[in-house]
């Protein structure tokens, strides 16, 4: 694939093109580690991108409405250049619910829930969906997480955003009641979701656990083993990646 960036533009020749979203930079570097190639940089206005291949890696910022500006800026830039992505996945390490997610291990959403996007009423929390309007919830395509479960052993549930990182025994159990299928938290998935969805492109999400969802113990972190399972995962996941297509969901 011949690119180039010239005046702000991204220009590709023809071919699949797949947008990884990370929070940070280190999780895009461990994500890059099982990428093949060079890596080249592309300046866009207010973002850069790291090109290997096929992948483009951005560094969207932490929390939702970051994430969700970000990936919105590259999908467009994307769009004008007449290059637009085949797949938005958004990548990085998060908290496991245990059991099923523990750490080390590897999730990949099947729903991608705004696990805090509502109000709280005497009653309990409403999300946002039956306050008469808006989303809480994307669903990326059935087969292809299958297909990435089944290469990278990955287990398959709910995968919550959140704005504020669950730090007690009570937040974690609330959520939980809410979200019985929940395995893991992160900042980002919705954020990310949302700017694929206004685009009309497939989202996924991967996350490698580092700690469990709960009481804030920074020394039982596996922040390192979590990178390193991301690194992994992303090398059994790209052929899964180049190969699935959106018939896949219809066959």
């Amino acid at each position: 694939m011949v690119v180039q960036a010239e005046e702000g533009r991204l220009i590709a020749a023809a071919g699949r093109r797949v947008l990884v979203a990370t929070a940070v930079p280190v999780e895009r570097d461990a994500v890059a580690q099982a990428l093949p190639g060079p890596a080249r940089e592309l300046r866009l206005p207010a973002l850069t991108l790291e090109r290997r291949g096929a992948y483009d890696l951005l560094a969207a910022g932490v929390g939702p409405a970051p994430a969700a500006a970000s990936t919105a800026g590259a999908l467009t830039a994307a769009a004008l250049a007449g290059t637009p992505y085949d797949l938005v996945v958004s990548a990085g390490i998060g908290g496991g619910f245990l059991p099923g997610a523990p750490l080390g291990s590897l999730v990949v959403a099947d729903e991608i829930t705004a696990a805090d996007l509502g109000a709280e009423t005497a009653d309990g929390f409403l999300p946002v969906t039956e306050l008469g309007f808006g989303t809480v919830t994307h669903r990326p395509p059935a087969a292809l997480v299958r297909q990435a479960a089944a290469a990278t052993g990955a287990g398959t549930g709910t995968v919550l955003t959140v704005s504020t990182v669950t730090g007690t025994a009570a937040r974690a159990a609330a959520l939980r009641a809410r979200h019985p299928r929940a395995l893991a938290e992160a900042m980002e998935g919705f954020g990310v979701a949302e700017a694929a969805a206004a685009h009309g492109t497939p989202v996924l999400e991967v996350r490698a656990v580092s700690n469990p969802v709960g009481p804030r113990d920074r020394a039982a972190w596996r922040v390192g083993d979590a990178l390193a399972a991301l690194t992994t995962a992303f090398g059994k996941l790209t052929p899964v990646l180049e190969s699935w297509t959106p018939h896949d969901d219809h066959r």
